[in-house]
């Protein structure tokens, strides 16, 4: 009906036109009587236009005001309603910490209240877009018949619709977008109610400031937050007139070149009498649009934390996070790690934890630079071979069980243990033995084969039972697939995990879960390891003396205040860690290649321990850290060593632990002897190009500080100790040992073929 109302107008006006030529010119053109005929069917055609015309504007009018008008949301509805594309995360003081996209389909930034947005950008806007927008009530009539007389005259097409039709066209969800390029009668009439109920629940400043933030300005930046700082890298309120004349110009054309969105932009600066360069309009047009856009985090320091809290359409997320201690953590590995680069380091990661309530207060998966391996990869919920960080754990079990006390003496000399896939032969860090040593230096220093030793006391089953409790979820559930190597930590583990054992051992045995974020009431504890066999395990982790041994005495992890700590380095050297607590404080760090590419000369003191010292530094640069309590239980007493094995000092002992005697030796008891060859389920086969008298098979157990007899198939060999040659014979057969008792030790099965 509206197409019908602009042709008849426009025949209307071609008539009248031809009648004044007629009548001026009809006695030339032919006389009276064709002058009558032309005028009668003039006048004809005159009638039926102009009945034309009053139909549609009754009808218009009716549609408009008499037909009830369509509710809209209302503004604060809209504001509810709306959504970023961007997820936020929060610290503890709900500050924002991190920017998360999680809509795939547009850029839509935080909402723009009016007063945060340029006033160069309002006056532009409205200029370009709807010059009398505070003058009209949500239709601009003066202006649809202004554009509709020049469209019946000249033939020109140019769109009527104000702020307040375009807002509401965009709350249609495109109900109102043109067919074929242009909006039929209906759907104009329906755009024209749908404003003019826009304009009777809404102020003139909301539906401004909702047009700005909803309307489309280029591609998929939807809203001025987004266009503003994917355009320009700034907040709305600090655009400048040129940025926002071209902002204007391209709200109209949202994806034009940017030789036509410069010459809108100049034409717009003309007709607002701004005194912006032309030439710098086009320059900027040049700059902004002739590149991809695009919208830099504000705040980028806890990505993988966000990922792992903003989930299922969430706008934001509260988290435990302390904002400038993750800013901090995230600044000081990324250096540590330029520091590391020639030492093959690409890769660390670093977990704080509060140690009474769980909460993380800093959770920084991988270091943020280029120079990172892989940065979206979270090194706190990968897994890699925990190295030397298992000893405290093992040594609990041995204190809490009483196999032994911190004062034992540990062989650290040359072990070879046989095993089903060959000889296990544990060695140290510097590739040598320091002999005879204390269970307190032996775990202080982290010597390895004295750990392999308490293994062997303490029981491969109870300890791998022992990770299970404190919360390690990749073991197997076949003990032995680890052997005796996983007191040298073969294990594969998370940071998270081994934050959270020891932050057990902060707090005295009692385990607790870690969390990211706030928890309503206390946290729920659990006791699982013996508190008085944690403070010593804990006493000995802070004694710098003793870690002497390996590590010097002045070395990075010695801190002004007490902490306990723990290094580890995993086999060929593929992952540094370092781990411990303060009284307040558990800090984890790891080091080195998500590829699995081994790192060059990075020890224990040398990859995480000096991050790991700088932390805790900050942590407690204005808070002292109290060494724990002694618990009932734990008695202090003075000891001196055979041999002097190491000097006389006063030690720690589980109340009934204590020695009897204060001359400390070599002690084996709790060893339980085991046969190391031949293996069980062995296979020996006989070599028909050697001898029979020269084929002899070795029987060895071990440890060796009792004679054990051996029996075969139920017999007995005749003789007694270690080793014990055997000729071979064909057949199955089970070999044990056994002690003056007549006790049975240990049983194997082998053939021989």
């Amino acid at each position: 009906m509206l197409n019908a109302f602009a042709t008849g107008l426009r025949l209307s006006l071609t008539n009248r036109y031809m009648l004044q030529w007629f009548s001026r010119w009809h006695y030339v053109l032919g006389g009276g009587i064709i002058y009558n005929i032309w005028i009668y069917h003039l006048k004809k055609k005159l009638i039926l236009t102009l009945i034309i015309i009053v139909l549609a504007l009754l009808c218009a009018a009716y549609l408009v005001f008499f037909s009830g008008g369509g509710a809209q949301q209302s503004y604060q509805q809209v504001r509810d309603s709306y959504k970023a594309s961007e997820a936020v995360l929060l610290d503890r003081n709900m500050e924002v910490i991190h920017e998360l996209r999680i809509d795939t389909k547009g850029r839509r930034l935080a909402w723009q209240p009016l007063k945060d947005i340029s006033p160069a950008v309002v006056q532009a806007i409205i200029h370009t877009e709807d010059k009398r927008f505070y003058a009209h009530h949500g239709v601009d009539w003066r202006a649809i018949a202004s554009i509709s007389l020049k469209k019946l005259t000249s033939g020109t097409r140019r769109g009527g619709s104000t702020i307040t039709m375009q807002l509401a066209s965009i709350f249609n969800d495109g109900g109102f977008k043109p067919k074929k390029g242009r909006r039929s009668f209906l759907q104009k009439i329906s755009q024209i109610k749908a404003a003019l109920a826009l304009e009777r629940q809404w102020t003139k400043d909301e539906i401004l400031e909702g047009y700005l933030n909803l309307v489309s300005y280029r591609g998929e930046l939807s809203g001025i937050g987004a266009a503003a700082r994917g355009l320009f890298d700034k907040d709305p309120s600090g655009l400048t007139q040129s940025q926002a004349l071209l902002l204007a110009a391209l709200v109209g054309a949202p994806n034009a070149a940017y030789q036509a969105a410069g010459e809108r932009a100049c034409k717009l600066a003309q007709g607002l009498q701004w005194n912006d360069s032309c030439g710098q309009i086009k320059i900027l047009a040049y700059n902004t649009l002739s590149v991809p856009y695009q919208i830099r985090p504000r705040t980028a320091f806890a990505p993988h934390a966000a990922r792992l809290l903003i989930k299922n359409g969430k706008q934001e997320a509260v988290s435990t996070l302390d904002g400038e201690l993750q800013r901090l953590v995230l600044d000081r590995l990324d250096r540590h790690l330029i520091a590391l680069k020639e030492n093959n380091v690409s890769d660390g990661a670093v977990l704080v934890a509060e140690n009474k309530t769980g909460e993380i207060l800093a959770y920084v998966g991988n270091g943020g630079g280029a120079y990172s391996s892989a940065v979206k990869v979270d090194g706190i919920r990968s897994e890699r071979q925990a190295g030397s960080t298992l000893k405290p754990f093992l040594y609990e079990l041995a204190l809490e069980r009483g196999f032994l006390t911190a004062a034992s003496i540990l062989d650290d000399s040359p072990l070879r243990i046989q095993t089903t896939s060959g000889l296990f032969i544990p060695q140290n860090y510097g590739k040598d033995f320091k002999g005879q040593v204390s269970a307190r230096t032996a775990l202080s220093s982290s010597l390895n084969v004295p750990a392999v030793r308490v293994l062997e006391i303490a029981g491969l089953e109870a300890f791998t039972v022992q990770l299970k409790v404190l919360g390690f979820k990749g073991l197997r559930e076949d003990a032995e697939f680890y052997g005796y190597s996983i007191a040298l930590g073969s294990l594969d583990i998370t940071l998270f995990e081994l934050v959270n054992a020891y932050r057990t051992l902060a707090n005295g045995g009692m385990m607790g879960d870690l969390t990211l974020t706030p928890q309503p009431g206390p946290p729920v504890t659990k006791q699982i390891l013996d508190a008085r066999a944690v403070y010593i395990i804990s006493n000995i982790l802070s004694d710098r003396g003793a870690r002497s041994l390996t590590f010097g005495f002045d070395n990075p992890l010695a801190t002004r205040f007490w902490t306990a700590v723990k290094t580890g380095t995993s086999k060929d050297m593929r992952d540094n860690w370092c781990v411990g607590y303060s009284e307040r404080y558990t800090v984890g760090v790891w080091v080195g290649n998500f590829s699995g590419e081994p790192m060059k000369d990075v020890s224990g003191i040398t990859g995480a321990a000096p991050l790991w010292t700088e932390i805790m530094n900050y942590l407690h640069s204005a808070a002292p850290s109290n060494a724990p309590a002694q618990p009932s239980g734990v008695m202090s007493g003075s000891i001196a060593f055979e041999d002097d094995v190491e000097p006389d000092r006063s030690e720690l002992f589980i109340a009934g632990t204590e020695p009897v005697k204060t001359q400390i030796r070599l002690n084996k008891e709790y060893e339980t002897p085991r046969i190391t060859y031949p293996p069980s389920e062995t296979i020996i086969s006989l070599d028909p190009d050697i001898g029979e008298a020269n084929q002899m098979v070795v029987f060895q157990y071990t440890p060796q500080h009792e004679r054990l007899t051996w029996t075969l198939n139920g017999e007995k060999l005749g003789t007694q100790g270690t080793p014990q040659l055997w000729k071979p014979k064909k057949g199955s057969y089970r070999l044990s040992i056994v002690n003056n008792e007549g006790k049975n030790l240990d049983t194997v099965s082998f053939q021989v073929r």
